[in-house]
C-alpha cells in the first residue's frame, strides 16, 4: 500500500511539468497525503491529483514512491480505483 507518483512530464498550467499522484490503496489515504503536502482538493481528477512539478521532490520526502506512469496506472487498476473517463457519444 502506497502513495505513487510519476515523474512530471505532463505540460499545464503556469509552463509547468505535471505529476500524476495516486494511491495503490484508498482514495481516504490519497486525500490524506495532498493534504499533507497542501495540494487543493480541487486538483483532484476521478483517481488522482494533478500537482506541479514543485511538489514533487516533497511528495517523495513524505513517502511516496516514484514510479513510471505505465506502472502508476497498473497499480492504481490492480486496487480497483482506476476510474475512466467517460465519453459521452
Amino acid at each position: 500500500m502506497a502513495v505513487l507518483i510519476d515523474r512530471p512530464n505532463w505540460p499545464g498550467p503556469r509552463g509547468l511539468l505535471w505529476s500524476h499522484l495516486v494511491s495503490d490503496h484508498s482514495f481516504e489515504e490519497l486525500h490524506e497525503f495532498a493534504r499533507a503536502l497542501d495540494v487543493p482538493r480541487r486538483a483532484f481528477d476521478r483517481d488522482h491529483y494533478d500537482v506541479p512539478e514543485t511538489v514533487y521532490d516533497r511528495a517523495l520526502a513524505l513517502g511516496a514512491e516514484a514510479v513510471p506512469s505505465g506502472e502508476l496506472v497498473r497499480r492504481l487498476r490492480a486496487a480497483g480505483l482506476r476510474r475512466p473517463k467517460r465519453y459521452l457519444r
